[in-house]
């Protein structure tokens, strides 16, 4: 007689923090106007996303799909959001000082694993830009603003290859110690698998813990929603995602976007755990921006679903 294994305590209700108003856009090379961001950002609300990743207060200079932050924090006043919060980047306290102009309740800071990578995407070393936050840190805790901290290349490094789990952890710890409320480690290259993806958290989880922990996978070699699910078995429970599966990262060679906001939701409702999101009304919003970006939408779930619907 075979014995089968019991399935692994899987958390209830999973948190989506939805990056395709941002982290989607951001690399996007046609710009797309204020008026279809908002618009965006409404469809979301309306399919139940309640944590969306509006804007980033970078200069335009080097992040031109971003330049219209100030406008963006004024047109969110507009919508039917009561309930739904906008964390907005900022890099420095610079970008602080104007997410807090426009009313930011949270922001986000970000740093790296990788010393290659943080030279190449802020040009500093991971030490300096751990210090650069302080300011900020201090500027939102005097106002009451909520920050998450970013930890990019935790499974790997287009310029160094492997990152080890523990030089993931320093750079969490420092960041959990600092006052961010949630640390989202991120796969900005995709190249993780789900053995390595546990024992990243695994180590992590030491010094930060899991239920303050997100995940960030990009989905470049296929892996994302496995190593999503083999994170879910460690207690993990914020996951972040991006509508139509958009963006990628300008610094990162080769990668592809975030994994689709659908194909999670499409899984977590499978497992039986909630998040407050209508599925149908989710691929809406990716069917919209990926008109306007002339392509379909970079999402399994959606694309089978769409099929489904035009047969009917």
């Amino acid at each position: 007689m075979v014995m089968v294994s019991e399935k692994p305590i899987l958390p209830p209700h999973v948190k989506i923090v939805e990056m395709g108003p941002r982290d989607g856009l951001q690399n996007e090379k046609q710009p797309v106007s204020t008026e279809v961001k908002l618009e965006l950002i409404q469809r979301l609300i309306n399919a139940g996303e309640k944590n969306i990743e509006a804007t980033a207060f970078v200069s335009p200079k080097w992040v031109p799909q971003m330049a219209d932050h100030h406008e963006i924090m004024l047109g969110l006043k507009k919508l039917n959001s009561d309930d739904v919060m906008f964390p907005v980047l900022t890099p420095n306290l610079k970008g602080f000082e104007g997410a807090l102009a426009g009313d930011a309740k949270e922001v986000a800071v970000f740093a790296a694993a990788s010393e290659s990578f943080s030279q190449k995407n802020i040009n500093c070393s991971i030490a300096e830009s751990i210090e650069s936050f302080k300011p900020v840190m201090e500027a939102a805790k005097e106002n009451s603003v909520l920050v998450r901290g970013y930890v990019s290349c935790v499974l790997g490094c287009p310029f160094e290859g492997d990152i080890a789990a523990e030089k993931v952890a320093e750079v969490a710890k420092a960041l959990y110690d600092l006052g961010c409320y949630e640390i989202s480690l991120g796969d900005t290259i995709g190249t993780g698998t789900p053995s390595k993806a546990q024992a990243m958290i695994k180590e992590v989880a030491k010094y930060v813990p899991i239920n303050h922990l997100a995940c960030h996978f990009h989905d470049t070699y296929g892996q994302a929603l496995a190593n999503l699910y083999a994170c879910l078995e460690l207690g993990v429970s914020t996951i972040d995602s991006s509508v139509a599966g958009i963006g990628g990262c300008p610094y990162a060679p080769g990668a592809t976007g975030n994994v689709a906001t659908e194909d999670v939701v499409y899984m977590l409702n499978g497992l039986g755990i909630e998040t407050g999101i209508d599925l149908d009304k989710l691929v809406d919003a990716g069917v919209f921006i990926s008109d306007v970006l002339g392509r379909k939408p970079v999402s399994n779930a959606a694309n089978a679903l769409l099929s489904k619907r035009a047969v009917k």
